[in-house]
């Protein structure tokens, strides 16, 4: 104490600049005795331990880890660490917030606190010091802990640097919460939520532990929209079995959403090949219609009383009749009464 204010000349400069601008609280008359309890509070003796224990309050945000006592009102704790930040290095504050970007306090004894926010406080104590007046050593293994770990204040937590490693991301827990974020999105209609983890490169094909996709989940909600997007943007399985063998046609069908219903049968019977009723035997040249669904229109439709539908191929597109067939150059989605008018 007695050696701090023999040599605290700079601080009594500082003092009177700072009383000159009214920085301090009205009715203040002498400094003496403000700066000696400004020297008191330099001459607190401490150790490692106990100075661990200060930086991790801050981190905490002004609760004892080990009481769960609120020490510091968490307002006041944000300034400590703020005034950290910008000036708690001496002169290396500047170089110090650019290459470590951590608040930490330096003393001239040799010791440094080092505040992680949210996450941890670390003491250090190595006397022999540079010529800022900080621990040589102390500053180095700041350097070193910012190479290995994403503590930077400005480090990218979303595209972290692969050789950096973040011990606060919960191991084997990413997966789970994404698929949670996706099937949720899916069951509130949310499609910005879709369409942003679209475009960062998640999976939408992630199932929960019943086998059920997003696009299950949107399908047996009714939304078209997202339905669509999963179909015809994300490109997703149109066709995935859950647990209990259901795909999203049949979780439409179910709950008797026919828009939904009627977009995905178009992309279920693409491709496939299916045999009309009235055709003749297979002896007796009977023959299979394909047609490719048109996308382009929402206004085919699935029902009627000879509502059955032709699916082409791109190799083979025909059209069938009761009396013969007709090889045609495209064919799409028709009634059969359509079919047997044009090959009349």
């Amino acid at each position: 104490f007695l050696s701090e204010r023999d040599t605290a000349d700079r601080n009594y400069a500082l003092s009177y600049y700072m009383k000159e601008n009214k920085c301090f609280p009205p009715g203040t008359q002498g400094l003496r005795e403000e700066l000696d309890l400004y020297f008191q509070l330099c001459s607190l003796e401490t150790n490692c331990d106990t100075a661990a224990v200060m930086a991790a309050t801050l981190a905490n945000g002004g609760v004892c880890p080990l009481t769960d006592e609120l020490c510091i009102h968490p307002r006041s704790c944000r300034d400590v660490l703020s005034l950290m930040y910008s000036c708690g290095m001496y002169d290396f504050s500047g170089k110090f917030a650019f290459q470590v970007g951590l608040p930490a306090k330096s003393g001239v004894s040799g010791v440094l606190i080092v505040v992680v926010p949210n996450v941890m406080g670390i003491a250090l104590f190595a006397p022999p010091l540079d010529k800022m007046g900080n621990s040589a050593r102390g500053v180095a293994f700041c350097q070193k802990l910012i190479e290995s770990f994403n503590f930077h204040n400005y480090d990218s937590l979303l595209h972290a640097d692969s050789k950096k490693h973040d011990p606060r991301r919960r191991i084997g827990n990413r997966d789970t919460e994404m698929i949670v974020f996706l099937l949720f999105a899916a069951k509130n209609g949310d499609f910005d939520v879709i369409r942003r983890m679209y475009l960062q490169g998640a999976n939408l094909e992630m199932a929960d532990y019943d086998g059920r996709t997003a696009l299950h989940i949107a399908s047996a909600e009714g939304h078209l929209n997202l339905v669509k997007f999963l179909v015809n943007v994300a490109k997703v399985n149109h066709q995935p079995h859950d647990r209990w063998g259901r795909t999203p046609l049949d979780d439409a069908r179910t709950f008797h959403h026919e828009d939904c219903i009627r977009f995905l049968l178009k992309h279920h019977l693409r491709g496939q090949k299916v045999s009309l009723p009235n055709s003749t035997p297979a002896s007796e040249n009977e023959s299979q219609a394909t047609s490719q669904a048109d996308e382009s229109s929402g206004e085919d439709e699935l029902s009627g009383s000879t509502g059955m539908m032709l699916i082409n191929e791109e190799d083979m597109k025909e059209k069938v009749c009761n009396g013969g067939r007709r090889i045609l150059p495209q064919l799409r989605l028709h009634r059969l009464s359509e079919v047997e008018e044009n090959c009349a």
